[in-house]
């Protein structure tokens, strides 16, 4: 079993996913004209609109949704093993990446926006609701939402939960004991919050994740300013390893090219389908606002945080055989002895439980695209919390091959379906603008732009008149 998903693994990413996700980045950049550069600092602007409901989430909330989820240990491990693999000039093709996706990102939250429903006073949506309303299949919505839900729950929440029982080893003798001190500790934290609803995890989500990745990147600014005299020698390392053409054609599948393209899509999710789900649950006057924020999650994951993952790690070099976890540590202990270890831990603790919190929202609302039941809602969060508790306890390396699968199978439906709806984002991208020139905050009347089955936003009219 393991053996045929580590081969169904590389076969996705490798071949197919890596080249499907990259031309659709470079057609939806082409498409609205690099959006993601030509309006980021209008969406920079739009993070201070606050929700037209008092218990609606903002667009900064979603926003803070959506980066908790793609923040994770992977932004400090994930980093640390595409340098060890892949050279310096892995992060230069992370950075291209994000450049390119951002453009996917864009695309994909605008149409959860366009095709979202109403959710009490909040917003629900994402890729299983715009297959179902704008494609009319039901079926594949679902099969869409399953994948998600088996991937976020089962496979990346218990492994976040098993991430933080690892990094608290160096404190515990007895591993067991720290996996049931960390699996009733993430337990019950999650358990106030998701009980809480949408509403709580935007709250907790706009808290916490600013502080987390504030620290952290401050940690990264200090090791690298102490160390300036370096910085001339690290980017020449970037760009010639970058461009080593013998070095990246000599071995293609393990080059700095292959593994920056890797990193830098898988960490930012952008055109995976993930996003999306935080998108829609923003209370905005114009899908195009929440697109033009969630660009900006991607900078935030793959430009700020894996770049400081990035240079704390070619501050301390690069050695054979030093990989993930262990590698981090080792350049930070150089710059902060002891206390640099510690500042780790809690960092890991922190993205793990953002990512818990953000992978959970993600999962409620398809499950309620499948079906919208009190009961059933109840018994999903119980056994999110089992999933998380039991986590802790753990080894997955096989369900982190299974997730790494569904997840695959995610961005393959995915990428195709925004490959098809695009056309609906360009239309709301154009009317956008159009509006902004004549002066007026813009807003969404899809009838009169041939945009069909948008009846959350129908709603949306009869309420402001």
């Amino acid at each position: 079993m393991h053996e045929v998903l580590s081969w169904l693994n590389e076969f996705l990413y490798s071949n197919i996913l890596l080249i499907l996700l990259v031309a659709a980045g470079i057609y939806f950049s082409i498409r609205t004209r690099f959006v993601q550069i030509r309006l980021l600092k209008e969406g920079i602007v739009l993070l201070k609109e606050k929700a037209h409901n008092e218990d609606g989430v903002s667009s900064f909330q979603a926003l803070m949704i959506s980066t908790a989820s793609r923040v994770g240990t992977g932004n400090i491990a994930g980093v640390a093993t595409a340098l060890a693999a892949g050279g310096a000039g892995a992060i230069f093709w992370m950075w291209v990446m994000a450049f390119v996706g951002a453009a996917s990102a864009f695309v994909e939250s605008t149409l959860a926006q366009i095709y979202k429903e109403r959710d009490g006073e909040a917003f629900r949506g994402g890729p299983a609701y715009y297959i179902e309303k704008a494609l009319g299949s039901r079926f594949f919505g679902i099969i869409f939402a399953l994948l998600l839900i088996a991937c976020f729950i089962f496979g990346f929440n218990g492994l976040q939960s098993y991430n933080v029982s690892s990094a608290l080893a160096y404190y515990f003798d007895d591993q067991h004991l720290a996996g049931l001190l960390v699996g009733c500790i993430l337990t019950i934290a999650s358990a106030a919050v998701i009980f809480g609803g949408v509403h709580r995890i935007g709250i907790i989500s706009s808290t916490i994740v600013p502080i987390m990745a504030g620290l952290y990147i401050i940690l990264g600014i200090y090791i690298t300013l102490s160390n300036a005299s370096q910085l001339p020698s690290i980017f020449q390392m970037i760009f010639q390893n970058a461009f080593d053409v013998q070095a990246i054609f000599g071995g293609f599948a393990g080059s700095c090219v292959m593994h920056g393209i890797k990193r830098g899509l898988f960490s930012n999710e952008a055109g995976m389908g993930s996003a999306p789900n935080a998108g829609a649950t923003a209370d905005v006057s114009h899908p195009v606002k929440q697109g033009l924020v969630q660009v900006i999650s991607v900078f935030i994951d793959t430009i700020l945080v894996c770049t400081t993952t990035a240079f704390i790690l070619l501050n301390y070099g690069i050695e054979d055989g030093l990989t993930g976890m262990p590698y981090v540590q080792m350049a930070v202990s150089k710059a902060f002895g002891e206390w640099g270890i510690h500042f780790i831990t809690i960092s890991i603790f922190l993205f793990a439980f953002s990512s818990l919190i953000g992978n959970y929202c993600y999962a409620e609302g398809n499950l309620k695209f499948i079906k919208n039941n009190k009961t059933l809602l109840f018994v999903f969060r119980i056994v999110t919390l089992l999933v998380i508790f039991f986590g802790a306890q753990a080894d997955f390396s096989l369900v982190w091959d299974l997730a790494d699968v569904l997840m695959g199978f995610m961005a393959l439906m995915n990428i195709i379906v925004i490959l098809l709806l695009g056309k609906y984002t360009f239309i709301a991208l154009k009317d956008y603008q159009k509006q902004k020139k004549e002066g007026k905050n813009p807003m969404f009347h899809p009838e009169q732009l041939g945009i069909p089955n948008c009846e959350c936003w129908e709603e949306f009219d009869e309420d402001l008149k």
